[in-house]
């Protein structure tokens, strides 16, 4: 058993090997259930953000053709599909 102090602002420090064997690193999100035996602190949580749940969701982004693209949604261009106006 590991024991650390709640300071003035409420915060407690989990010791280091504790966090590098559960992957906690600064920003990761942390629940806290209060239990009959205590207090479970786990990884994770509803906190998480929504994009975080759809994450990977569309799978490896294709590289786009910018121009090609809005060729396909405006039509083409007068004197081709890469044709700019000369200043």
């Amino acid at each position: 058993m590991h024991k650390s102090r709640i300071s003035s602002k409420g915060q407690v420090t989990v010791p280091a090997h504790m966090r590098d064997q559960l992957g906690l690193s600064a920003g990761t999100t942390v629940a806290f259930e209060v239990r009959e035996e205590g207090l479970l602190l786990k990884k994770g949580g509803a906190a998480e953000h929504p994009v975080d749940a759809v994450f990977g969701v569309l799978g490896k982004a294709r590289p786009v053709d910018a121009l090609a693209l809005l060729d396909q949604m405006r039509g083409p261009r007068p004197g081709g599909p890469r044709a700019r106006k000369k200043k």
